[in-house]
């Protein structure tokens, strides 16, 4: 029994990785059998390496090997292709013709992506795998073959099965043996030997020097995820050999030929981020609160001037820059100073001599003790005083709003509301 070692040299397997030796183990000692393998594992993993593996240390390995990949025939011709047709079978089928288990008997047939094989397709394998017979499309005649199967496919076979798209029984026949090779992400040490292996393999075939990677260069290798595994780290070998005049490649270099190279970073930079995405949110939210409390009792200040002078103007005037701080454009909307006092619902007249403002409604909380400070007892009904106010003023103006809204002091629009607020 050849080693492992002497496996990989003869077959041209680049790495140490113990998963990948332990597969490479497993179909040497298989070898020797009939019973079929399964091989699994990601798309560009190499998995057509170890059909080869395992027909060249069988008794078969004087027969055929034939690799079908499954994923590439029509699903209308690949009864044919695998079992063969007989003359006027179909439309085309203008001679007969042998199929592929016909042609490999006596030696082996890798099905490649056997996952995408139809249902139907699937009994009829079935059948050969539990008896070697099957019948050519268009024949009644059954015939007999003596193949080896080895299959691999990149699906998770038990979600299949649960969907439905592949027989159980057909799984459990395939997988005598179930081969599974590693992802590249998972041979980190085996990353750096395959890329130089294939670095100088283009160096020799387009002859010029060969490409290295700088230190930096070389741990963005190991970090990137390398969803295309083996056939994606070849393709950016050879583009970087034939495209780049510079052989010394550096970080910025590579990450060029890599798609997405910031989005493979560890999962725990992505945890820090969102931790601090939240800590600015906190922040945020603690500002805000803390403006809120100046807001309001900057609003208790001004009411309280109110009610002590009673002289609307004077108190507008001493605090024109308060009341556009809490009113105006950039806070509520509101246009001038004097639109703004009107939330305060105070008229013009000098004849209203006492006013009381209603501070905005504040939920306490035991956390923000500023709650308490800002509530103040009223000591009159402002709604009643307004209401009659608006009354008045309608009734002396024969209820013209606009004449109305210039006796009170506040504008039309103002006045309109608070007509529909008190259903006048």
């Amino acid at each position: 029994m050849e080693s492992i070692q002497a496996i990989k040299q003869r077959f041209g397997i680049i790495g140490n990785d113990v998963k990948l030796n332990r597969a490479i183990e497993k179909a040497i000692q298989v070898a020797p059998t009939d019973i079929s393998v399964l091989v699994t594992g990601e798309s560009g993993v190499g998995k057509e390496s170890i059909p080869k593996i395992i027909h060249s240390l069988s008794h078969r390995k004087h027969g055929k090997f034939i690799a079908v990949n499954c994923g590439a025939i029509p699903e209308g011709t690949i009864d044919s292709e695998l079992f063969g047709h007989e003359k006027g079978a179909f439309t085309g089928a203008t001679a007969t013709r042998s199929g592929y288990f016909e042609e490999a008997n006596g030696g082996t047939i890798f099905l490649d992506e056997v996952g995408e094989l139809p249902l139907t397709t699937q009994v009829r394998l079935l059948r050969v795998l539990e008896n070697g017979e099957f019948l050519k499309v268009g024949s009644s005649k059954v015939q007999k073959t003596d193949v080896r199967i080895v299959a691999a496919t990149n699906v998770e076979m038990f979600e299949a099965i649960k969907k439905e798209k592949f027989r159980e029984d057909l799984y459990y026949r395939l997988s005598t043996v179930e081969i599974h090779l590693p992802p590249l992400r998972e041979r980190k040490e085996d990353i750096h030997l395959l890329f130089r292996k294939f670095a100088s393999d283009f160096a020799q075939k387009y002859k010029m020097p060969t490409i290295r990677l700088d230190e930096n260069a070389v741990q963005l290798l190991l970090k990137y995820r390398w969803s295309g595994n083996i056939r994606q780290l070849r393709n950016v070998a050879e583009q970087i050999s034939v495209l780049e005049q510079d052989r010394n490649i550096d970080l910025a270099t590579l990450s060029g030929y890599l798609p997405n190279a910031g989005s493979h970073l560890p999962a725990v930079i992505e945890n820090k981020k969102r931790d601090s995405d939240f800590s600015n949110e906190r922040e945020i939210l603690y500002k805000v609160l803390f403006d809120m409390k100046s807001d309001l009792n900057d609003l208790k200040k001004l009411t309280r001037e109110l009610m002590q002078s009673g002289n609307m103007q004077k108190v507008r005037e001493e605090n024109e820059g308060l009341i556009e701080k809490i009113y105006g454009e950039g806070n509520n909307g509101y246009e001038t100073a004097e639109e703004a006092l009107e939330v305060l619902h105070i008229p013009e007249q000098s004849s209203v001599q006492t006013v009381v403002s209603h501070p905005p409604a504040v939920v306490k909380d035991d956390k923000y003790d500023f709650a308490e400070e800002i509530v103040e007892e009223e000591t009159l009904s402002l709604h009643d005083k307004e209401l009659e106010l608006i009354k008045k003023a309608l009734e002396r103006n024969r209820g013209k709003r606009k004449a109305a809204a210039k006796e009170l002091g506040i504008s039309e629009r103002t006045l309109y509301r608070k007509i529909k607020q008190f259903d006048l």
